[in-house]
């Protein structure tokens, strides 16, 4: 009597083992090439070197933008050569402070406190908390989400002011970020689009970030100049704004409103004529005022001479229906943001 042996493969044994002396592995590629098929998922019964997560992050990563706000308003103020920001600016810091806070909301990490009575505050006091603890995989982002999850409750104005070092109690300057600039510069030299240099000015040296791949900077511009100078706001898909990223308008108005808080808007506006660069210089006023409140106040066809005329259906798509308040508490936090910023000196 003859021994059956049984050969392990990746998808077990056949219904051919118990009637056959040999077997043939379950991999082994047949005489006939052309009726090869490679194992199906169904066939195998399991994934290899599948990791849940690995799918989750991905397909979350899949709906960000591929630069954050910060880092855009960042890349804005930079000379192209040079690779530094004006010596004079500042409020840059202050207001990338603040981007971190909207890139949070946009993200779901942070809402506004969940409570009836926010209503009687302005949004700039209304108090954040944390509704995601789930780390971004952005750095700055990571760590300003550590510091609101062990901390106490605070507002949005005292969030900006105690990460910008904006403050008098020596109890709270652990929550400064520090060197927020160096560090997003140094991310996007990670990312290709700038490189190091160091550069001597006259008593020291300075470690200075030119752009190295103009692409993202061209397309910030053209996404800047299409919201604050053309009649209908179109924003295409590319591959730093992807098509499936959530509220794109929204976020792009956000972005060009901390450009203008931060003083860097200028530079994305040097290809327009004087005259052309004023009416912008308006409409990103308007554009503040409109979305530093809440409900936004985006009015149906457009800013002076029809500009955006498409701007509210835009929004009101992209805010849609509500139905539990979740999607409005984090609009809360990016209309509190930019209420901050229109209490800047440089733009009263």
């Amino acid at each position: 009597m003859s021994t059956l042996t049984r050969r392990r493969g990746a998808g077990g044994p056949s219904a051919d083992d118990s009637t056959s002396g040999t077997s043939t592995p379950s991999n082994q590629t047949p005489s006939d090439p052309a009726s090869y098929r490679p194992p199906r998922e169904e066939d195998v019964g399991h994934k290899i070197a599948f990791d849940p997560r690995d799918m989750d992050e991905g397909r979350e990563a899949s709906k960000q933008p591929k630069l954050t706000l910060m880092e855009e308003v960042l890349l804005m103020g930079l000379k192209d050569k040079q690779g530094y920001l004006s010596f004079w600016n500042d409020n840059i810091s202050y207001t990338l402070r603040g981007c971190i806070l909207i890139e949070l909301a946009l993200r779901g990490r942070i809402a506004m406190q969940k409570d009836p009575n926010r209503k009687r505050y302005a949004l700039a006091d209304r108090l954040i908390e944390v509704v995601d603890e789930k780390m971004t995989g952005e750095v700055l982002l990571d760590e300003a989400l550590k510091m609101m999850k062990v901390s106490e409750k605070m507002s949005v104005g005292s969030w900006v002011d105690l990460m910008s070092g904006e403050t008098w109690n020596p109890m709270k300057i652990g929550y400064q970020l520090k060197q927020v600039r160096e560090r997003l510069a140094k991310g996007l030299v990670d990312k290709g689009i700038l490189r190091t240099e160091k550069r001597n000015f006259l008593l020291f040296d300075m470690a200075t970030h030119p752009v190295s791949d103009s692409a993202a900077k061209d397309e910030i511009r053209r996404r800047v100049i299409n919201i604050l100078s053309a009649r209908t706001v179109l924003l295409p898909a590319s591959g730093w704004l992807p098509e499936n990223v959530e509220m794109r308008t929204v976020r792009t108005v956000a972005m060009v409103c901390a450009a203008y808080a931060g003083n860097v808007l200028e530079n994305a506006l040097m290809s327009m004529g004087h005259e052309a660069r004023e009416r912008a210089f308006g409409r990103v006023d308007e554009l503040l005022g409109e979305f530093s409140q809440w409900p936004f106040g985006v009015r149906p066809g457009g800013g002076a001479g029809g500009v955006g005329a498409n701007l509210a259906e835009l929004v009101r798509e992209e805010v849609g229906e509500d139905a539990n308040g979740e999607r409005e508490l984090r609009l809360e936090v990016v209309a509190g943001v930019l209420q901050v910023y229109t209490r800047l000196d440089s733009i009263l």
